[in-house]
């Protein structure tokens, strides 16, 4: 599954982090997440996994497209 750019500044939001925090946890140029961001490109898909990776291990789940609209929420903590 490949994020869409709102799923991307839904995760950045629930997180509370900046593009350039993003750019860092992810190794990936902080101009494309911000054009990725505002639509105007499409990142290659092995960045879009790499921004995607960084915002799982901080604690972002993605929802898939299922008919209800893609998304994100905070996983769950184990206890």
């Amino acid at each position: 599954m490949s994020i869409t750019a709102e799923q991307c500044r839904a995760a950045r939001g629930l997180l509370g982090w900046s593009q350039a925090e993003l750019s860092k946890a992810s190794e990936t140029a902080q101009k494309t997440i911000a054009d990725f961001e505002r639509g105007a490109r499409e990142p290659y898909e092995r960045t879009l996994d790499d921004i995607q990776v960084a915002l799982e291990k901080a604690g972002v789940e993605f929802i898939p497209e299922n008919g209800g609209g893609a998304g994100v929420r905070m996983k769950k903590r184990k206890r």
